[in-house]
């Protein structure tokens, strides 16, 4: 009888268990760095991506997602659901203004007046880890351990070497922590690599462990400089040689026939790149043979880093697989901007030849230097014009893929617009957790700015931003916003032909070639007063007329540097000084005698 009673009292306690173990989802969060829209297989790019697209084919894929142009700001929304002015990322840090700096919301790390997504994960039962780049602050409070993760490997700035702890810009510094601390790299340090081992090896420490987890795999890919294996950058030997006009042709003709914009023009290509500071667009043909295969091997690289950020993702969903956990967990994947344009080897070439090996076969090795410049990031972002840094759709629309097998159809695709603060909000309502009301453990705290896009993933609805909901942007003078089917943008002053309000209506040109300002006067003042509105709900701050981004990076280096090394600079120059006093007192001995 004893022994029935003992087994019934198992079983129930058992049974409680059961009933109180937690089934919520696990979430895999990938963020890619610079991608531009038409890199990856799925939507339209020749880079072999098979784990990325794995997520189109079994999940959903969203073809007018958008996020800022660039990327802390993108980071800062994506963790809060919070727009960048009231996050601390007003602006970039290495941009920043000088009429900006200090001021609240440009705080250049994640301030104190917002929760972030790991914390109420967190505190609300999720594990939580992160492994890649982090460029949201260097300050205690604002690190991964102090905002919410439990375990974390992270890269402080906005890129570095992928094959050692080296900066790649002038006055720049390249710091990994681990868990908040210092740490070496290994000695066969790869940037995907090593960040995937880490993610992995959190994951499998933890395993036994019964909460659901949150990851956040933030890959230093495809920031240059670009650097890859060789293994993977051969496999693209001779594929860019026709340049980077074909390339774009060939990628629209392959996402037209795919669903993933429409076919609303002939042809994508144009000499009208939406370059900055009249930067000029370059005829690939006009190139001399050893040009054409200095800048075919760029681009070699570039699809090479891009195919083994892949095969690191693969390598995560492998092991999720083996743990019997990948159909538990929701898996989002994206990028914080559109391609880069910038060839920071011209803005300063001396730096960039002193440092690092510039010649075309070291390309991607260690040691190299190589970034793509202006005519394969117009490839990188077909069909849409201009850049990373830019308002419009080349710089701002990336690729948002979202899979949960059993909630989310397989294959399905999507045109609703969606907003990088939609994240948080939908990875909350997945959870199960309460946005936070205005305060948050004792302390005032901006609410959430997004809104959940778990009805669209799970075909309860066929958008979630209706026709009369404003979306606002701004950064460094780059003005967008969107209502409905449109949208308005101001460009600054870096993209000379394209000034003034410029007013576009994406369901017929998605590509920004037709300015209806003129012929809806009343729309464009009505969304150019939206933007008013958010300066003035904002705190928004904004650049000056005679802004210049370069020349802001320029002096922002400059300053960052001798803030870095105040002393030794004092050391050197007292050093100097005094090694001048020396000659000048032995040459006057030397008259006198």
């Amino acid at each position: 009888m004893t022994c029935l009673r003992t087994l019934l009292l198992a079983a129930s306690l058992l049974a409680s268990f059961v009933t109180q173990a937690d089934t919520r989802p696990n979430i895999l969060l990938i963020l890619a760095d610079d991608m531009g829209f038409s890199d990856p297989g799925a939507y339209g790019g020749e880079i072999s991506t098979p784990n990325i697209d794995t997520l189109a084919a079994e999940g959903m894929q969203f073809t007018n997602f958008n996020v800022s142009a660039t990327c802390s700001p993108t980071r800062g929304m994506l963790l809060t659901g919070v727009t960048n002015h009231k996050v601390g990322m007003g602006n970039m840090r290495e941009i920043m203004a000088d009429n900006q700096k200090g001021q609240p919301g440009y705080e250049t790390w994640l301030n104190d007046q917002v929760v972030t997504l790991p914390t109420l994960l967190r505190d609300h039962g999720y594990r939580t880890y992160m492994a890649g780049k982090w460029h949201l602050g260097d300050r205690p409070q604002s690190l991964p351990g102090a905002r919410g993760f439990e375990q974390s490997v992270t890269l402080l700035e906005s890129g570095a070497d992928n094959w050692e702890a080296k900066h790649y810009l002038p006055g720049g510094s390249a710091t990994y922590l681990e868990n908040d601390q210092p740490i070496s790299l290994p000695d066969d340090f790869y940037s995907s690599t090593f960040f995937t081992d880490k993610l992995i090896g959190y994951l499998d420490a933890d395993r036994e462990r019964d909460e659901p987890f949150f990851a956040y795999l933030s890959f230093q890919a495809v920031h240059a400089p670009h650097h890859a294996p060789e293994a993977f950058i051969e496999r693209y030997a001779g594929k860019y040689d026709q340049g980077w006009d074909e390339i774009r042709r060939q990628r629209y003709e392959r996402m037209t026939a795919m669903g993933v914009v429409p076919r609303a023009i002939d042809s994508v290509v144009s000499s009208d790149w939406g370059t900055f500071y009249d930067a000029e667009t370059i005829d690939w043909d006009s190139l001399d043979d050893e040009e054409r295969r200095y800048r075919a091997r760029q681009m070699e690289v570039y699809a090479g880093m891009a195919e083994a950020m892949d095969h690191n993702i693969g390598r995560v969903f492998a092991y999720l697989r083996e743990q019997g956990q990948l159909d538990n967990t929701l898996v989002i994947f994206l990028s914080d901007n559109g391609g880069e344009s910038t060839e920071l080897v011209n803005v300063a070439p001396m730096f960039y030849r002193w440092r690092y090996n510039l010649e075309r076969e070291q390309l991607g090795a260690p040691g190299s230097y190589s970034e793509y410049g202006p005519g394969w990031a117009y490839a990188s972002n077909t069909p849409f014009f201009s850049y990373k840094g830019s308002p419009f759709n080349g710089g701002m629309r990336v690729p948002l893929l979202v899979r949960q097998p059993g909630q989310i159809a397989a294959g399905a695709q999507t045109n609703a617009f969606g907003y990088v603060t939609d994240i948080t909000p939908t990875l909350l309502e997945l959870a199960g957790i309460e946005q936070p009301d205005g305060r948050y453990q004792e302390r005032e705290v901006h609410r959430i700015m997004g809104k959940s896009l778990l009805p669209l993933l799970h075909g309860e609805t066929e958008r979630i931003h209706g026709p009369e909901d404003i979306t606002v942007y701004e950064l460094a003078g780059g003005i967008a916003v969107w209502q409905g089917d449109y949208k308005l943008v101001v460009a600054s002053e870096a993209i000379n032909n394209r000034q003034g309000l410029l007013l576009f209506n994406l369901a017929d040109d998605p590509f920004e070639r037709n300015n209806l300002a003129a012929s809806n006067p009343e729309l464009t003042a009505t969304m150019y007063q939206y933007y008013r509105d958010y300066v003035a709900a904002n705190n928004l701050v904004e650049v000056p007329a005679d802004y210049d981004a370069w020349q802001q990076l320029r002096s922002n280096g400059r300053e960052q540097l001798i803030a870095r090394h105040r002393m030794s600079l004092l050391f050197a120059g007292i050093l100097v000084l005094s090694l001048a006093g020396a000659l000048i007192f032995w040459l006057i001995n030397r008259l006198r005698s």
